[in-house]
């Protein structure tokens, strides 16, 4: 069961702002008109940059230097989102079984999970997994991985995905790319942890199933490349499209295995790859408006922030005065792949 979860954001800009104050700047004539209207229609108001580019410029440096800087922004904020959620499950850090850690945005040996369970007093016994480069939607194969290791060995699992992707803004030469323009868009920093207990709880949701679908057709339409500058977003405009023939078949699949209907979901938490992936889940789903409200409103106020993204959707949907008894979780990524979590509440 979710017992618990934590989030941790940097200070927040807004949207308006990085244009004005730092994206504008560089791009020329037509380029210039074009991404200021991809900037205006991105569905983000706001978002959080651990390096702000109205700050620092850190588009000329070096991956190397880089991956420094992302173990000194990256712990604090992981620290931070794991106390509130360890704190919330009311579970201490050395009764933990496991820690699962997601990013795709920092790499360092030792990494997050060694040196949180050092600074957090996780017991020396514990079992840690990380998961990298899946990208958008590995907080979700991370949430089964969890929820399976705690039915299975009755203990207590961590799940921590933790992002930079302000990290890795590119060069002034590749930012004219249209692909790098809606990156430069979307993407923001967050840092969200979810406590998994094999005790039921008031207000928690237990992870009843989840559900998978790869299109390996598609792989070249997302990618994430490592560079000598940092990590370099390809995101192909027919994403929403690949998206549009497969999520209705994963997610009745998903339901029907369960015997369930689309009726019978309250409500969804879906991430919010940006306002084209948002309508076309709505569409394909069937779904009123509502029901991409939770999801809509963490685009606007939080941006893409890649894994940690789908689970802020849940945090907004928990904390609503009449929390939803039955979600479904719902995220994409590179594969191209589609991912879906079902959530009861006991």
């Amino acid at each position: 069961m979710i017992a618990g979860l934590g989030t941790a954001l940097p200070p927040a800009a807004a949207q308006d702002d990085l244009w004005e104050g730092f994206f504008s700047q560089h791009y020329t004539g037509g380029r210039r008109g074009l991404a200021k209207r991809i900037f205006a229609n991105s569905g983000v108001r706001t978002r959080q940059a651990a390096v702000s580019p109205l700050l620092e410029d850190v588009s000329g440096w070096s991956t190397e230097r880089r991956m420094r800087r992302y173990q000194v922004e990256a712990m604090p904020l992981a620290k931070e989102a794991v106390g509130r959620a360890l704190t919330e499950a009311g579970v201490a850090a050395d009764e933990l079984g496991l820690f699962a850690v997601c990013s795709c945005t920092g790499y360092a040996t030792p990494g997050l999970d060694i040196l949180l369970a050092r600074d957090m007093g996780m017991a020396p016994s514990l079992q840690r997994l990380f998961i990298g480069h899946m990208g958008c939607y590995a907080a979700l194969p991370g949430l089964g991985t969890t929820a399976d290791f705690v039915a299975a060995r009755g203990r207590p699992a961590l799940l921590l995905c933790a992002e930079l992707t302000s990290l890795h803004i590119q060069p002034a030469d590749s930012r004219a790319d249209i692909q790098q323009i809606v990156s430069h868009a979307l993407f923001s920093d967050a840092a969200v942890a979810v406590v998994l207990t094999p005790q039921s709880r008031p207000g928690g949701y237990v992870v009843s199933d989840v559900t998978a679908l790869t299109d390996t057709t598609t792989a070249g339409h997302m990618t994430w490349d490592v560079t000598d500058l940092g990590f370099r977003m390809g995101l192909s405009p027919q994403v929403p499209d690949v998206l549009a023939v497969h999520v209705r078949n994963m997610v009745d699949d998903l339901l029907t295995r369960n015997g369930l209907t689309i009726a019978d979901v309250d409500d969804w938490a879906v991430h919010p790859g940006g306002p084209k992936i948002l309508d076309v889940v709505q569409e394909q789903l069937g779904l009123p408006a509502e029901a991409m409200a939770a999801s809509r409103e963490v685009l606007a106020t939080y941006g893409n922030c890649s894994s940690p993204t789908v689970l802020l959707a849940l945090d907004a949907l928990r904390r609503r005065p009449q929390p939803p008894r039955r979600v479904v979780m719902l995220a994409f990524g590179p594969g191209l792949t589609l991912y879906g979590v079902l959530l009861d509440t006991p």
